[in-house]
């Protein structure tokens, strides 16, 4: 599960938390270059991305 959260003041960046992951706190953020509003599938395909690039082990992109 991920907390996301839109920058209402920076059109198209988003940030991420992973709140069912092993380390409180830890995630990302992404960002379109032209300001354009993330869809719901370039959303789910970034923390596709994100937890692809994940140690299992460790919880964190190493």
């Amino acid at each position: 599960m991920f907390d996301v959260v839109a920058e209402r003041d920076r059109p198209g960046q988003v940030h991420y938390t992973w709140v069912s992951g092993p380390n409180p706190g830890y995630g990302f953020s992404t960002g379109t270059s032209d300001g354009r509003e993330m869809s719901d599938a370039d959303i789910e395909a970034s923390i596709r991305n994100f937890l692809a690039q994940v140690d299992p082990e460790t919880g964190y992109i190493e």
